[in-house]
């Protein structure tokens, strides 16, 4: 698709009008560009045809990290390492004290797998420190929602038509930023 020098914010002021406006511009097939809501609003990633995360096959990778991790190092410092006698258990095998040993597995699993879901997260989405915020408009981050759409050859008014049917508060047509 090509990059268009204009786009139309139109501004909502509910979640259910909001989700009605991104059906019927998906269904005049409008392309939306971008959405930006105050709080997660449930089905929207679905009404605008976007792609299924893939953040929980990461976060099944990333536990299995923390896993393995966990079983190296406690095979390391209980068995090789400096094996004690800690409550007559014994210190011979990892095996024979694997019951002891499930906490800190399972504890360094999901610590492992939240940790680096929220790094991959930041990287995937290139949010980093100091980086100018995007939002482009600030009520976003209030109670209002914003649909961004592109203006091309012309389409414009049929596309300030339309988003007025939905039922938006506002409608402007600014500078394409990205």
């Amino acid at each position: 698709m090509e990059t268009s020098d204009k786009v139309i914010h139109a501004i909502y002021n509910d979640d259910d009008v909001l989700m009605a406006a991104v059906k019927t511009v998906k269904a005049k097939r409008f392309h939306i560009e971008e959405i930006y809501t105050p709080f997660p609003v449930h089905g929207l990633d679905k009404a605008m045809g976007l792609a299924p995360t893939r953040i929980a096959i990461a976060a099944f990778m990333y536990g299995c990290v923390g896993l393995t991790v966990a079983t190296i190092m406690m095979n390391f410092i209980m068995i090789e390492d400096w094996p004690q006698n800690i409550g007559g258990k014994p210190s011979f095998s990892y095996l024979e004290n694997m019951p002891a040993f499930v906490p800190i597995m399972f504890e360094l699993t999901v610590f492992f797998a939240a940790h680096l879901m929220v790094i991959t997260f930041y990287l995937r989405s290139r949010m980093w420190p100091f980086k100018k915020a995007e939002n482009p408009d600030p009520r976003t981050t209030d109670d209002h929602f914003l649909m961004e759409i592109p203006v091309n050859h012309g389409n414009e008014r049929e596309l300030h038509d339309l988003l007025s049917k939905t039922g938006a508060v506002e409608i402007n047509v600014v500078n394409n930023t990205h």
